[in-house]
């Protein structure tokens, strides 16, 4: 009788066959697509509220949900909230002063003008808005809530905050004002009791619009003619603006034609060009010794200045790590008169280093406390001109300011050292021996 085949065991896989290395088969969308639709049918059967279950109810929700998880850019815009959006003037100049973000899940504030009504309120950057008049804003999102912070000049807002400096609950009732659009403020050489015996000059870019490289350029002018030999640039609580404008305001420091940005989204056929910086005409790039001032209200355009300034090695960086800002948003309209906000690319400095998330991180670290923000602020909005600005800059206990202006000394000093050791030396006569 014939004995049966005994079962071989079957060979192992071998690790590095094409089969093992084959990437797994792709996510069934089917099968999520089903999920979805059986999880709304038993929200729909189960619900207490029957007037919150409809389809649309449901979908726009589901929506809602998809974006807010994407990043904290992404939003799903419906009809109403899209039809008033596209009909707000895109320069118009009324507000309360005050640029909004979420982070961590949560609508903050990134920065407060200084010359708005809510810096004159003692509104700070990092302040965490709870309310709007009587909406809480825990699940608002920043289109609605550009929304709710909307007005004419005169109207009044109601702002609930939470500081997270300390922890305080704070109540501000804030008027809509029209706001100036001058972005380059307080140029001007520091005084001797901060600079010393050098002439280190200063001035702020509160935003990017059209005319900043322009007025950057001419208030250098005139402090070049002044004698300065290093400059402070402060980028703090810029919330950004025009990238074109950030590109040429690098440009006023960096030779023409140097790439500044690159813009990179998923398809590399569709990224436009590098940013590059524009055409001086034939004048030299300026190059004495620069400092950039960041903070975490340093927010997208500002970021990519100081990004760009720091990879080119053009500029040392002072102060706290910069917000993240670093990624393009498309407004996508839909078939029902909604729209999604989609982050379709992320901008690039030029060791291809991404801001977004991440933000940039100083040279030099200083930080300041909120007493210490508060006080600054105020100056701002209120502070006096010429040589009294000066010396009132110097006694305003500014840290960050001063690490910066003590690193411009330190680069001064060591040039007044190390160029007379690189010119050629000497060479000693030669003795006539009888």
């Amino acid at each position: 009788m014939t004995k049966p085949a005994e079962a071989k065991p079957a060979p192992k896989a071998d690790p590095k066959s094409p089969a093992a290395l084959a990437k797994p088969p792709p996510e069934d969308a089917y099968t999520q697509i089903e999920m979805l639709t059986r999880a709304m049918e038993m929200v729909r059967q189960n619900y207490v509220d029957e007037s919150k279950i409809s389809y649309s109810d449901l979908v726009e929700g589901a929506l809602e949900g998809m974006l807010h998880r994407l990043d904290p850019h992404c939003e799903y815009m419906g009809k109403s909230l899209f039809e008033d959006m596209q009909r707000e003037q895109s320069d118009t100049s009324e507000g309360i002063g005050i640029t909004i973000a979420l982070r961590q899940n949560i609508l903050t504030i990134i920065t407060v003008r200084e010359d708005g009504p809510a810096n004159a309120a003692g509104m700070l950057s990092g302040d965490q808005l709870v309310r709007i008049n009587e909406v809480l804003t825990d699940s608002v999102g920043i289109a609605e809530a550009m929304q709710l912070l909307k007005g004419k000049a005169g109207d009044e807002v109601r702002l609930t905050i939470r500081r997270p400096g300390t922890k305080q609950f704070l109540e501000f009732k804030v008027k809509h004002e029209t706001l100036a659009e001058t972005s380059v403020h307080d140029p001007m050489l520091l005084a001797s009791k901060m600079a010393g015996a050098y002439k280190i000059g200063y001035a702020r870019i509160s935003q990017y619009n059209q005319p900043t490289p322009r007025e950057l350029s001419k208030a250098l002018d005139l402090l070049e003619k002044e004698g300065m030999q290093a400059f402070v640039l402060d980028l703090r609580n810029n919330p950004g603006g025009l990238v074109d404008s950030s590109v040429a305001v690098c440009g006023e420091f960096l030779p023409e034609g140097t790439v500044v940005v690159t813009t990179e989204g998923r398809v590399a056929s569709q990224n436009p060009p590098p940013f590059r910086t524009p055409s001086r005409n034939g004048r030299e790039p300026r190059k004495y010794p620069i400092a950039v001032l960041i903070n975490q209200g340093s927010a997208s355009a500002s970021e990519l200045t100081a990004g760009a300034l720091q990879d080119l090695k053009r500029a040392i960086i002072v102060g706290t790590t910069s917000f993240g800002k670093g990624s393009v948003q498309t407004i996508l309209p839909m078939k029902n008169g909604a729209a999604m906000r989609l982050t379709t690319a992320k901008y690039y400095t030029p060791s291809h280093r991404t801001i977004h998330e991440a933000g940039v991180e100083p040279n030099i670290i200083s930080a300041l406390t909120s007493e210490e923000e508060l006080r600054i602020a105020k100056w701002r909005a209120s502070h006096g001109t010429g040589e009294a600005a000066a010396l009132e800059l110097a006694s305003l206990g500014d840290k960050q300011l001063e690490r910066a202006v003590d690193s411009l000394k330190g680069v001064l000093v060591f040039d007044a050292f190390v160029a007379p050791s690189l010119a050629p030396a000497a060479k000693p006569l030669k003795e006539n021996n009888p």
